[in-house]
């Protein structure tokens, strides 16, 4: 009997994106066996099988986004098929982490996380051979596949030069020692690689002269009632909405063909968040039809879940540009990476006291470095270099914005 596999239920994403099939046509799989590899924004997750059988159709493929219902293959039926009618609790709770989950386990009883079967196939590793497991639950981690290479002299001469390529046993040399990666630094690197390899990427550097902004702001802070301090962020995050109105393209993504825009009317701001888990990117929704106020609360709010590993789906996804503040940190400019499928990106340094010439004398301002990241398939030199332009000439008056 013919039996059609369809998506389990996926928690509060509407969709997600196969990127990569773990089974073909006249494979035998069992119930649980993972049969392909979807990832969303942040997380990725292993589909397991309802029932035994034997794979006869596959109906879909690589990039193709899939949801809820969608159909996965057809099987035909071995006998002792049981259904799943509740998915696995790693799907149920697919919306409520924002790192790469624990892969669900497979019909030969290994653990292991996408990533970690890619890398072991790149290398030319059986899984099934690595005994020893340093991962939760038995769990092999890369750091054991690297291990595993490193003590077996009998794999090819092919896979020996990728290993000395990718690593090398630096234990020769002195004492070392491996320190895994955070699940959210791993995705956030994937990511930021396959951004700068694929967007060709150019920066503008400009300043702004926020002297009499951070005299509003801290004036502002020190005669308010409310508990609510307003930060610098708060007001470029408000400025830069102004100017994406009056350059859109900064606020839009290239459609998947490369031939056409997708310009966006609403204005979702994300922003960078230092965190012990890694670097993560919550979004401040509809930033336009807010105040400035209501911006610093969220911002606070936000920047605290980050921090407790504490966002949801909703909280990171629908950004149309980003900010990435590295001033209370320091430095004077960076070439942030743009947070595809954003155009764009805006880069902050600390402010710093400079002697400006006012045609008359050197006096001290305080200068706020911008680093403006842009993808230069849609944004050219000219209209980086004006919006640069006029978010510095807000900023230096934030009045200019009701006129």
């Amino acid at each position: 009997m013919k039996k059609i596999i369809k998506v389990p239920n996926i928690g509060d994403l509407s969709e997600v994106e196969v990127i990569e099939l773990m089974v073909k046509i006249g494979d035998t799989i069992k119930i649980d066996q993972s049969l392909l590899v979807v990832e969303s924004e942040k997380v990725s997750m292993e589909i397991p099988s309802s029932h035994n059988g034997v794979v006869r159709e596959i109906k879909v493929k690589v990039g193709d986004k899939i949801s809820k219902d969608s159909q996965i293959l057809i099987l035909e039926e071995k006998e002792n098929t049981i259904n799943i009618q509740s998915p696995p609790e790693e799907l149920n709770n697919f919306s409520k982490i924002n790192s790469l989950p624990l892969s669900l386990e497979d019909s030969i009883n290994i653990h292991a996380s996408p990533s970690v079967r890619k890398f072991a196939r790149e290398m030319g590793v059986d899984l099934k051979k690595i005994t020893f497991r340093t991962g939760p639950k038995n769990r092999i981690l890369k750091e054991d596949v690297k291990n595993y290479i490193l003590k077996n002299k009998k794999i090819s001469s092919e896979n020996m030069k990728k290993k000395e390529c990718l690593f090398s046993d630096f234990s020769k040399f002195g004492n070392i020692e491996f320190q895994p990666l955070s699940h959210i630094t791993k995705i956030s690197g994937q990511n930021l690689y396959r951004t700068w390899t694929t967007i060709p990427h150019v920066t503008q550097f400009d300043e702004a002269d926020v002297t009499e902004l951070e005299k509003f702001r801290k004036n502002s802070n020190n005669i308010s009632e409310s508990d609510t301090k307003l930060t610098i962020l708060s007001f470029i995050i408000k400025s830069v909405v102004y100017i994406l109105k009056k350059y859109p393209k900064f606020n839009s993504s290239l459609d998947s063909s490369g031939e056409n825009l997708i310009l966006k009317k609403y204005y979702h701001i994300g922003f960078a968040v230092d965190t012990k888990y890694g670097l993560m990117v919550p979004v401040i929704k509809n930033a336009d039809q807010k105040t400035i106020t209501q911006i610093s609360q969220e911002i606070i709010n936000l920047s605290k879940k980050a921090r407790k590993n504490m966002l949801n789906l909703s909280n990171i996804q629908g950004s149309t540009f980003t900010i990435s503040s590295l001033g209370g940190i320091g430095g004077t400019a960076f070439t942030p990476i743009i947070n595809s499928p954003e155009v764009a990106i805006l880069g902050v340094s600390k402010i710093v006291l400079k002697p400006v010439w006012d045609n008359t004398k050197f006096i001290p301002r305080m200068m706020l470095p911008l680093s403006l990241s842009y993808d230069h398939r849609v944004i050219d030199g000219a209209m980086s270099a004006n919006f640069s332009k006029s978010l510095s000439n807000i900023l230096s008056d934030i009045r200019k914005i009701i006129l």
